[in-house]
């Protein structure tokens, strides 16, 4: 197993623990919650850089990076839900639709391509950002508030940005920075991937 490998498997370790202290210890394991959220994002973030600097970044790889972020951040959400269920109510219709663009993203990729979304785009990297910030405070101190209607919005345009990459793209492939950028391989145009983008 290489470094990158090993840095998505520890990701997706991550994903039970975090879930079995949310439902087992509760309100008292929020600030474990909160390291291992971090150090799943530091994990996500090393993982695609280390392979491209390995020159070891396949599309399997990137596969598996991808579908091991969104179980971590399920279990995030999950683990939200089973501290706070009251403030996952209050907020369910925002939440469901950003469940249902992420499901509408996956369909549109199966139907298409008959794989899974696999885009890594820039958008996305700050989606991550904002929901880490928005977790942060939900986790942390209970509060939606600002953070999380940040989250939501950015989520909302980052689904819409990944949906056009897929109806873009004339084949499939991975680490598309934009729906720009899936435009330019549509017309042939090369462009060059920032390491960071890839992470």
């Amino acid at each position: 197993m290489n470094l990158p490998q090993a840095l998505i498997l520890f990701r997706l370790l991550l994903a039970p623990i975090i879930l079995a202290l949310a439902y087992y210890i509760g309100a008292d394991s929020k600030p474990i919650i909160l390291v291992l959220m971090y150090l799943g994002l530091i994990s996500d973030i090393l993982d695609g850089i280390v392979a491209r600097k390995q020159n070891i970044s396949s599309a399997k790889l990137r596969r598996m990076d991808s579908q091991v972020d969104m179980v971590f951040w399920l279990s995030i959400g999950i683990a939200t839900w089973l501290l706070y269920p009251q403030l996952i109510s209050d907020n369910i219709i925002p939440i469901g639709v950003i469940l249902g663009m992420e499901i509408s993203c996956y369909i549109i990729s199966l139907v298409k391509f008959k794989k899974e979304t696999c885009t890594h785009a820039f958008l996305s990297k700050l989606w991550g950002i904002t929901l880490l910030i928005a977790f942060t405070s939900l986790i942390g101190f209970n509060h939606a508030g600002l953070p999380f209607q940040l989250a939501i919005l950015l989520g909302l345009i980052s689904h819409i940005d990944r949906i056009l990459i897929t109806l873009i793209l004339p084949k499939w492939t991975h680490d598309i920075p934009s729906a720009y950028h899936a435009y330019l391989i549509r017309k042939g145009v090369k462009f060059k991937r920032s390491d960071l983008l890839n992470g």
